[in-house]
């Protein structure tokens, strides 16, 4: 009967090797602190804006109303860039409007959303919606780009991130159907997925809810109201931090400053990291628990095999029970 001891000892042998294939933090919780913020074009104090956003120590920053080279109020200059320099973060700027500098030497006079994160941004794209432009005197709803989504790496997962600011008129209808084109764009989130933006629409209306449908409002009610706007007395709640089932929120608040006329919101989330290499343990281990039970089905008492077998149905190494490559995590 040395077949099951031969047969201990291989397995053991393969458990050591699918093991090193793991990271020591494989399948653990990983925090991420994101801030979402309409800053207003730096509301004449883009240092101050900078400061706003330090004080926090976010991950990841969704900007709505970035000035890039835009206009007298922001002094011409790349908000998204220089707050990326002062801050040490990754940036991309995801432009709404466009327009030729005052001279042909200048640069491109530009308006949008941006991020910025202290993670590799491994890409991004900058997604066309109906918009109702403020650039113009009698407007009419016309596809224009500013949606912003990108791939984050976060300490080996790939984060999807998408940044948007909705219409702000009182009809909801261009809101409406700037939603159902988003959700195009986000489809059905098999990876963790977050969404930030300015809505200009508080989280009973009707318009977000196939949003709010598809992710979850990350902002949990004993964190009391949430309001962001305006920041001197806020009385809406109308920016949000959304996620996919793959996050675990841990706290949330909206920062008390006067940087702009919002107030930021910061969300402390979790999400577990399950690496495709636990998966490739799992399967190096069984592979070669049956090629072994197999060859020593041939030379010893058939018995022991099937019960090693048998044994061996229950996991007992260091990968055991990865079921999920993201298991679901609810909301608090």
């Amino acid at each position: 009967m040395r077949a099951p001891v031969r047969l201990a000892g291989f397995l053991a042998l393969l458990a050591v090797v699918a093991c090193a294939h793991l990271s020591p933090a494989a399948g653990s919780e990983i925090p991420l602190r994101v801030m979402t913020y309409n800053i207003r074009s730096g509301n004449g104090n883009l240092a101050g804006t900078a400061d706003a956003i330090r004080a926090s120590a976010p991950d990841l920053v969704a900007l709505q109303e970035v000035d890039v080279h835009w206009a007298e109020r922001s002094n011409f200059v790349d908000q998204a860039t220089v707050l990326g320099q002062q801050l040490q973060m990754q940036v991309r700027f995801a432009r709404i409007y466009q327009f030729a500098g005052a001279q042909p030497q200048d640069p491109p006079r530009e308006f949008g959303v941006a991020l910025l994160s202290k993670f590799p941004i491994l890409d991004w794209s900058n997604h066309i919606i109906t918009r109702l432009s403020t650039q113009e005197s009698n407007p009419v709803p016309a596809p224009l780009p500013g949606f912003l989504e990108a791939k984050v790496d976060v300490r080996g997962v790939t984060v999807h991130v998408f940044n948007t600011h909705l219409d702000y008129r009182a009809d909801p209808r261009v809101r409406e159907q700037q939603v159902k084109e988003m959700l195009a764009f986000i489809g059905e989130p098999s990876a963790p997925t977050l969404l930030f933006g300015d809505l200009n629409a508080p989280p009973e209306a009707s318009e977000i809810q196939p949003l709010l449908e598809r992710l979850h409002d990350a902002w949990p009610a004993s964190a009391g109201p949430g309001l962001t706007d305006p920041a001197d007395e806020p009385r809406k709640r109308i920016d949000y931090v959304l996620v996919s089932k793959h996050f675990r929120v841990r706290s949330a608040s909206v920062p008390v400053t006067l940087a702009s006329d919002h107030r930021p919101v910061v969300v402390d989330l979790v999400i577990r990291r399950i690496e495709q290499r636990a998966k490739l343990a799992t399967s190096i281990v069984k592979r070669g628990a049956e090629s072994r039970l197999a060859s020593l089905a041939e030379s010893a008492d058939r018995k022991a095999p099937s019960q090693i077998a048998a044994k061996l149905s229950a996991p007992r190494f260091c990968f055991v029970d990865v079921r999920y490559q993201y298991p679901t995590i609810p909301v608090d």
